[in-house]
């Protein structure tokens, strides 16, 4: 998936630990991400994956991948706990950081579900190893035994484990998976009315319970809390966005392996916001105006133009 880690090493060393590695960098990264909600600390993490691979001795490694594994989960949970200290203090809503993600991710709707934004918030409802486990075993399909020494417990522990965080989802989880077509419909219709402020265009394609979000993290200016119901979320969207959209152009993306729009002024995004969409409506709104949280995909953008 788009976002993997710049700090890898470079296809030119194509050593054996290189050539491993980079084989399966794409499922370190999003295995990471998935436990983190940042691409940032994601790529910290494979650094740090990539420094303690290089010094194994290859021929002791029985199972590479699920070598690779072990050391990405663990560096994230150790991550994963500083996070948490660091959440308590942030300013207004936390929101995981967006991530620019190629239209095969889109394609593949379980992983598309597994790394978009409410999901991600869903996940942030778990303890570090529940979120671990969930990951390895409902995302990736690992076995068992694999996740019980990636996050050294037993197995029998990690089954546990494994049940509780999957019930514990599937109370809160979004209602379903949609397809990227129906998405992409869904926000073209929410992008015209958004420009035009169009408040009846937007009650049209909003829900009834849909959620807006901000996360300006005390840097920039964003709701202090929720937003709930269409008529609230609407008469906020027309009124913030359709000033917005004067100053800023609004361009279509694929943000978390759904359709988003990213707010640019001249080449710097001035925030990105994601849309859930369930049954052809907008169930989910997530704005990111942290600018400590857009650096990564101002990088992955610039790369693009």
């Amino acid at each position: 998936m788009a976002g993997t880690a710049q700090t890898a090493p470079d296809d030119r060393r194509a050593d054996p630990a290189t050539e491993v590695f980079l084989a399966h960098r794409n499922l370190l990264f999003t295995v990471a991400y998935e436990m983190l909600g940042s691409a940032a600390d994601a790529e910290d993490v494979l650094q740090e994956t990539w420094l303690r691979w290089v010094g194994v001795d290859l021929d002791t490694v029985r199972e590479q991948r699920a070598y690779l594994v072990r050391i990405t989960t663990r560096q994230a949970l150790a991550r994963l706990r500083t996070l948490g200290r660091r959440k308590e203090s942030y300013v207004g809503p936390w929101l995981p950081e967006p991530l620019l993600t190629a239209p095969d991710v889109a394609e593949d709707v379980e992983l598309a579900d597994s790394v978009s934004m409410a999901m991600l918030l869903v996940l942030e409802t778990l303890t570090p190893t529940e979120r671990a486990v969930f990951v390895l075993r409902e995302v990736f399909d690992l076995e068992y035994d694999e996740i019980a020494e990636a996050v050294d417990k037993s197995p029998a522990t990690v089954r546990q484990i494994a049940h509780r965080a999957r019930g514990h989802v599937a109370a809160r989880r979004p209602r379903g998976v949609v397809s990227a077509a129906q998405s992409r419909d869904a926000l073209e219709a929410f992008q015209r009315a958004t420009e035009t402020g169009d408040l009846q265009g937007l009650l049209d394609i909003l829900a009834p319970d849909v959620v807006f979000l901000g996360d300006g993290g005390g840097v920039k200016q964003a709701v202090p809390r929720p937003v709930v119901g269409a008529d609230k979320v609407a008469r906020l969207l027309a009124a913030g966005l359709g000033r917005i959209a004067e100053l800023m152009s609004l361009r279509p993306a694929q943000v978390n392996g759904y359709p988003a729009l990213i707010m640019e002024q001249g080449d710097e995004i001035e925030a990105v916001l994601a849309v859930r969409i369930d049954d052809g409506l907008v169930t989910g709104l997530y704005a990111v105006r942290n600018p400590h949280k857009l650096s990564h995909m101002e990088r992955e953008v610039s790369l693009r133009r």
